[in-house]
């Protein structure tokens, strides 16, 4: 049964995943998805399993690709959507800055062109934003909803973060992440760095979600997230006492690459809280 007020938890879980991969490049280059016009963006997208549709909303400057230790495992419950937003993988930059609301915006009208009624949301660091806003904005179109790694606003962030994000320059993400991007983007490998100023720009900025505003949350929520991850026990606690159905899961000895680093158990989780 979907959770209710007194029925918010707290796990902590563990097992022996081990560390997830990724797609090769001779995989990616025959993945087989298709773009559709939606609010104006050229947006590519892929699909797998059939089912209640289920949408897995990727991380700032990711790919599709980082969902490939989720997709195959969801979509033999679900029919899987992972389309990629505005500036990301194989989806065109287009003039403009790319906010949360921009991105919340591109998500419905994918939805609607797709011709999703509405779906299961699972959003990974700045795609849990994305969800969360499409939730707040449209809850008709969201059923179930999943916030991983990811916070809302700037209170109680970690003060290891704060610097970490005061001084955070393109050579500071993980290099598979150029090269997800090289391998993948229409505009070309050096356009990374135009992306990448438009999302650091947006994550000093941007994320200020207050949390009473949570308590305007429909769908049934999993806050999930890794004890080393950016958000911190005490943000998640105060989204916990916001949501008013919600669960929270703390997955011990993961950062903030928890879907890649221990798939298995995420993926898991994910079914388990999908399932009701």
């Amino acid at each position: 049964m979907p959770p209710r007020g007194g029925g918010r938890s707290v796990a902590a879980v563990s097992d022996g995943d081990q560390e997830g991969t990724m797609a090769t490049t001779e995989q990616r280059s025959a993945r087989g998805g298709e773009y559709l016009e939606a609010g104006g963006i050229r947006t590519y997208y892929e699909t797998a399993g059939a089912g209640e549709p289920l949408i897995l909303l990727h991380g700032g400057m990711c790919t599709a690709e980082t969902f490939d230790g989720q997709t195959p495992a969801l979509a033999g419950e679900y029919r899987v959507y992972v389309p990629e937003r505005r500036g990301h993988g194989r989806t065109p930059d287009v003039e403009g800055p790319i906010t949360y609301d921009v991105m919340a915006a591109d998500t419905i009208a994918f939805m609607e062109a797709a011709g999703i009624q509405s779906a299961h949301l699972v959003g990974f660091s700045d795609g849990a934003l994305v969800a969360l806003l499409v939730a707040l904005q449209r809850p008709d179109l969201v059923r179930r909803l999943v916030l991983i790694g990811q916070a809302v606003n700037f209170e109680h962030m970690r003060p290891e973060m704060e610097a970490m994000m005061e001084g955070l320059s393109v050579e500071d993400l993980p290099p598979m992440l150029r090269g997800l991007y090289t391998a993948a983007s229409p505009d070309g490998p050096e356009h990374f760095d135009v992306v990448f100023d438009k999302c650091a720009a947006m994550w000093r900025t941007d994320p200020g979600i207050d949390f009473p505003r949570l308590e305007q949350v429909t769908s049934p929520t999993l806050v999930l997230f890794g004890d080393r991850d950016m958000i911190s026990l005490e943000h998640a606690a105060a989204m916990q006492r916001a949501l008013p159905a919600v669960h929270v899961g703390v997955v011990p000895g993961a950062t903030h690459g928890l879907p890649m680093e221990k798939p298995e158990l995420t993926n898991r989780l994910l079914l388990d809280f999908l399932a009701g």
